[in-house]
């Protein structure tokens, strides 16, 4: 098989290597912004008890020179990437994106920070090969379609590896057949079931993933062989993920004419759950401060778009983490405290306070709505509430809520921790190795 034979697979290459968004001030810019908000949720995630055991299970006394966010030990770069990635989406609260259905940013840093830790790379070309790699997950989700997702995969994890290598790639120069081969071997190791959401496997995709696309890359760059035709192949990606609705030719075509981390861009999390429940979260913080009561209360009912509440797998949760999937629990926890914190997605189990409201609601979805898709004019709730008086409250959502600014989310979620203060300005602000080093340095180290 030659490159010449591979048009899909050597345009995405192509487009990969020889990409440069430090051209685009927008871009550029949104990527820094998403890496505060990353690390954010890995200095939280990193005192998350699953966190320990999983850095326990892999191996994370293993020698080497890469950093674990949030502490001062060193491990093993492939060790750094599965738990930093772990530790960034273990509390569902790291961004996402429409084009990847899935949670970016938390696959991709995870792997560039462990290679960051081994060679020497400035800042600038460290924040570019972020935006290829988000660039490249987020065009395979769309050359996807929506079946993938809704037959069961979880897009974090099985276009993860792929978007990493391509970052990786990207970061280190790769050759045309290089990045081809790199890219091969992470598509391999595509993997990962949404019947995991709800447990601590599940924020394992995103360190599977990480894991894959380093190792992938790492094996290309050794003269590892491995198929350079990943998406022509009549067994290939597409042949196996797609079922049929799949476009490849959309992997690059008008590739960076507007960056996907500029449009549609990504969602910075404003509530610590499954996206796709925040419309409701937003609707339940509202009547709060409109003063609506729960014992006011007879029904709920939530009508989404056909495949919009796919990742919404729990109607009654027992604990905080099954509760980040059920809207029921979260529009019920937002309406009742009229705020949603980490402390409401814990371990521990649900309140009767808030599952007696829950237990009040229902979905419904309106068949007559287009299809939920990696367009956000799909997206939609709408919010219809019975009272016992006999009155009616109607509500509607259109999109996804979420933050511009993650700042006051950074100093939260490190508690304001002096050790880390500094992190969101010089990140705003990086560009040399220097920089990229001071910014290791700051992470490498505990709360204080």
């Amino acid at each position: 098989m030659t490159m010449a034979s591979a048009p899909c697979t050597t345009a995405f290459v192509e487009a990969i290597i020889h990409s440069d968004p430090t051209r685009d001030a927008a871009a550029m810019d949104a990527a820094r912004t998403a890496i505060i908000d990353f690390l954010a949720c890995t200095i939280a995630g990193a005192t998350d008890r699953t966190t320990s055991v999983l850095a326990k299970a892999v191996g994370a006394d293993l020698p080497g020179n890469a950093i674990l966010v949030g502490s001062d030990k060193k491990t093993d770069a492939l060790v750094a990437a599965v738990v930093n990635a772990y530790a960034g989406h273990v509390l569902d609260y790291d961004d996402v994106h429409a084009s990847v259905r899935g949670h970016p940013t938390t696959v991709i840093l995870p792997a560039l920070l462990a290679l960051a830790a081994e060679r020497e790379f400035s800042a600038e070309a460290f924040v570019a090969s972020y935006v290829v790699g988000l660039e490249a997950m987020a065009r395979l989700g769309l050359s996807l379609g929506s079946k993938h997702y809704e037959n069961g995969f979880h897009a974090t994890a099985t276009l993860g590896p792929i978007g990493v290598a391509a970052a990786i790639c990207h970061l280190t120069g790769a050759s045309v057949e290089e990045t081809a081969i790199a890219l091969g071997i992470a598509a391999t190791q595509a993997s990962g079931l949404r019947l995991q959401f709800g447990y601590d496997t599940k924020p394992y995709h995103a360190g599977m993933a990480a894991r894959s696309g380093l190792l992938a890359a790492r094996l290309a760059a050794a003269g590892f062989g491995g198929a350079p035709d990943f998406l022509d192949n009549s067994v290939g990606f597409h042949s196996a993920y797609a079922f049929d609705a799949g476009k490849p030719e959309l992997v690059s075509a008008n590739w960076g004419a507007l960056w996907q981390i500029v449009s549609p861009g990504l969602t910075l999390k404003a509530y610590p759950c499954c996206t796709a429940s925040h419309p409701v979260a937003s609707l339940g913080i509202e009547l709060n401060g409109e003063g609506l009561k729960a014992d006011q209360i007879e029904t709920i009912t939530f009508t989404y778009p056909p495949g919009a509440d796919a990742a919404l797998v729990v109607t009654k949760p027992t604990n905080g983490i099954e509760a980040r999937f059920s809207p029921e629990y979260v529009f019920s926890a937002a309406l009742i405290d009229g705020a949603l914190r980490l402390d409401h997605f814990d371990e521990r189990p649900v309140e009767d306070r808030i599952m007696t409201l829950a237990a009040r609601a229902g979905r419904r979805h309106d068949e007559s709505a287009p299809r939920m898709s990696s367009d956000p004019t799909t997206r939609f709730v709408v919010l219809d509430i019975m009272l016992k008086d006999g009155g009616t409250i109607n509500r509607r959502f259109n999109g996804l809520p979420g933050i511009t600014d993650p700042t006051e989310k950074f100093s939260d979620a490190t508690a304001g921790s002096s050790a880390f203060a500094e992190i969101p300005s010089l990140v705003r602000g990086m560009k040399s190795a220097g920089d990229l080093g001071r910014l290791l340095a700051l992470l490498n180290q505990t709360h204080s």
